[in-house]
């Protein structure tokens, strides 16, 4: 049996499909299996076992000429994000089997998904549904994954996420301090809800705990290290970081504190207490299909604006949720 696999979006996403893909692997053990990924997130995969072959969609490509290149060689292709080119390649191997997902209102792409896949599952996850309904339930994505390759014939569940990161990694950081609450910071730590300033006195209380803090910084956050830096309040201030590095500075946190970003899905994956700061737009779906998986977690809500009190609010419930988390840490 051979079968291919699709992710081409953001290197959160498919450390969250890492349990799908590993239930392949375990419900079809002697198939050939391919995965589709970007040259942007195929670092998650690099490592990863549960696959045989790993290609990359490059952005020039065209999805349809692509996914032509596994015509007759197929038995079963699985989008494994609601995405049109991630479709276009799996209808593109006419494999027997086509799978895909896409969500409850959207509409068009529920008609032209059938161009496609043969089998579809809708999600249920729509921001201004759950917004009108604090009752309405959304699984996470990873439940919605599973779910989803059950439709191939994937029923030997796992359920942990995976990331494999090598002791050259862990050695690599080893001279960091010994559990240090870690911050992660990235785009939405200024803005919508929350400011520099306010961040860096998020920083200066969280000195409080008496634990070392260890900041790292995606890299459209250059323009505010200088700040950062001058602050002092960070015992170690990382950025530019190889990937399984940065995992392997997750992995030896106290707990990690961090915005709505990959950032909280790699906490995941290495096992770590996080406090996750969602967006206070659409914070019902959100907190519910993204939150950390399967590991203990805080989930805030910035403020809706940027006044003194707000910010100081919200800080105040990060700090809570730290001291929470360090209780079971």
């Amino acid at each position: 049996m051979r079968i291919v696999l699709v992710r081409t979006d953001r290197i959160g996403d498919l450390i969250l499909s890492t349990p799908a893909i590993a239930t392949v692997r375990a419900s079809f053990p002697d198939a050939r299996i391919t995965m589709v990924c970007s040259p942007y997130n195929r670092i998650v995969m690099d490592r990863n076992t549960d696959v045989d072959d790993l290609v990359e969609l490059r952005r020039d490509a065209k999805p349809g000429e692509f996914g032509a290149r596994f015509r007759g060689q197929t038995d079963i292709a699985i989008a494994l994000a609601p995405r049109k080119p991630d479709l276009q390649v799996v209808g593109a191997t006419r494999a027997p089997l086509r799978v895909g997902y896409t969500y409850v209102r959207r509409y068009v792409a529920r008609l032209t998904a059938r161009l496609y896949v043969n089998r579809l599952m809708i999600s249920e996850a729509d921001p201004d549904l759950s917004d009108r309904d604090p009752h309405r339930h959304v699984r996470h994505e990873v439940n919605q994954l599973l779910d989803l390759v059950e439709l191939a014939g994937a029923d030997k569940r796992v359920n942990q996420l995976r990331l494999e990161i090598a002791d050259e990694d862990r050695a690599a950081i080893a001279y960091l301090p010994q559990a240090p609450l870690v911050l992660h910071l990235g785009m939405r730590w200024f803005r919508d809800g929350s400011t520099l300033q306010s961040t860096l006195l998020l920083m200066k209380e969280l000195r409080h705990f008496g634990v070392p803090l260890v900041v790292t910084y995606a890299p459209e956050c250059e323009q505010f290290v200088k700040a950062i830096a001058e602050s002092r309040q960070a015992d170690v201030l990382l950025g530019g970081l190889a990937f399984f590095r940065w995992a392997a500075v997750f992995e030896r946190a106290r707990v990690i504190i961090t915005v709505d970003t990959g950032a909280t899905h790699v906490a995941s994956a290495v096992r770590r207490p996080t406090v996750v700061a969602f967006e206070h737009r659409y914070f019902r779906l959100n907190s519910q299909e993204w939150s950390p998986y399967g590991v203990p977690q805080v989930l805030v809500r910035k403020p809706g604006d940027e006044s003194p009190e707000s910010l100081a609010r919200f800080r105040g419930e990060i700090l809570d949720a730290v001291a929470q988390l360090m209780d079971h840490a």
